[in-house]
């Protein structure tokens, strides 16, 4: 670019690639490059660039546009991180969860390069308070899932322009499933640091409820009965954690008949008696309290799921497989294969559909094929 307009062209390339930001730079910018690329329905981006300075403030998140969850890693260089409340002081190889929904600042005091999973928010399952709990929060390399995730996504963001569009989308699952399983870990350890108690008896009975989902008859007495604890002070546990007891467990059981639905295992079992299996007394209880979760009918996402590139149809050579019916689902005994492919839900909670029949612009605004800019 001619240099009187380097700078502006840059704003505007970071901003097409991560949401709208302004930047600060030493005079001019003399090198800076941004390669992006599909994956299935996500994004992801390598940037690489000398020193700047760039921030979102409230103001550029009111003039809408995409405000996409990005999960960065920093692959070489320094970074600071500033959001929530918290700086995150970065070397390399350390990872951070950047929420564009909300004001960020992020300084690079020398030349750097970041390589990025971009993703719609939703993605992950997580609600907004709890996003607020993980950002600005570095991911260090010598922890263990840190140690399993720094490899494994500079390989995805590296390669991700190779594969064919159907390999890309049965790897997109797996990615949003190990970034799942990595916001869990770190809002567990949040809970685990808190001063007080409260946040390992919630672990516990949360744990508790997990392992009772298919009984009919957990209720809240059941379950403070069996932790030697009082209904109402159940009831105010959850009140922090910005829900009901019965709200939790029936958010627990629906996406365990999501993720059952979506699995070839389940084809041959009929809607009702996979509800049933998670405790549900009555189906049209369940398939109303799952459109109104989900935006669409039981039939409606089974169907969904059951098209090429969806998670029923088999993975590419080498990855690995769903587990058998009846297995083990703790998620720390699926690292590093991640097992459980998510099931990806657009920004509107619909879910997305094939990029290579979806007619007109990709439902999540991703490109076709690869961009360097």
């Amino acid at each position: 670019m001619p240099t009187d307009r380097r700078t502006a062209y840059w704003r505007e390339t970071l901003s097409r690639t991560f949401g709208a930001v302004d930047i600060a730079v030493p005079d001019q910018v003399p090198s800076g490059a941004v390669r992006t690329s599909p994956l299935g329905r996500l994004r992801v981006a390598t940037v690489k660039s000398d020193p700047l300075r760039a921030w979102r403030t409230s103001r550029l998140i009111a003039q809408g546009g995409d405000a996409p969850l990005v999960v960065k890693l920093l692959s070489r260089g320094a970074a600071r991180v500033e959001q929530d409340g918290r700086v995150a002081v970065l070397d390399d190889g350390e990872i951070v969860f950047c929420d564009m929904a909300r004001p960020i600042r992020m300084e690079f005091p020398r030349p750097f390069e970041t390589k990025s999973i971009v993703l719609p928010r939703r993605l992950l399952g997580l609600r907004d308070c709890d996003l607020q709990r993980i950002t600005a929060t570095p991911i260090r390399p010598d922890t263990t899932l840190g140690s399993l995730l720094s490899p494994f996504l500079t390989r995805v963001v590296d390669s991700a322009a190779t594969y064919p569009p159907r390999t890309g989308e049965a790897l997109a699952y797996n990615v949003v499933d190990f970034l799942t399983a990595l916001a869990e870990e770190q809002l567990r350890q949040d809970t685990a640091e808190s001063p007080s108690g409260t946040g390992v008896l919630v672990l516990r009975i949360q744990a508790f409820i997990d392992r009772h989902l298919a009984e009919p008859n957990l209720t809240p007495e059941a379950i403070a009965r069996a932790h030697q604890i009082s209904v109402r002070y159940l009831h105010k546990l959850f009140e922090a954690e910005d829900t009901t007891v019965g709200r939790w467990i029936q958010r627990r059981r629906l996406q365990e008949c999501r993720r059952e639905l979506a699995r070839r295992q389940a084809e041959g079992r009929t809607i009702a008696a996979v509800a049933r299996r998670w405790g549900f007394t009555s189906a049209a209880h369940f398939s109303r309290a799952f459109r109104a979760v989900y935006g669409m009918s039981p039939t409606e996402w089974r169907n969904s799921a059951a098209a090429p590139g969806s998670p029923t149809h088999p993975l590419p050579k080498g990855a690995p497989g769903e587990p058998e019916p009846g297995a083990p689902r703790c998620r720390h005994a699926e690292l590093p294969g991640v097992r459980h492919r998510a099931h990806l839900v657009d920004e509107a909670g619909e879910t997305a559909g094939c990029c290579e029949k979806a007619p007109g612009p990709h439902p999540l605004g991703l490109t076709a094929s690869p961009v360097e800019r």
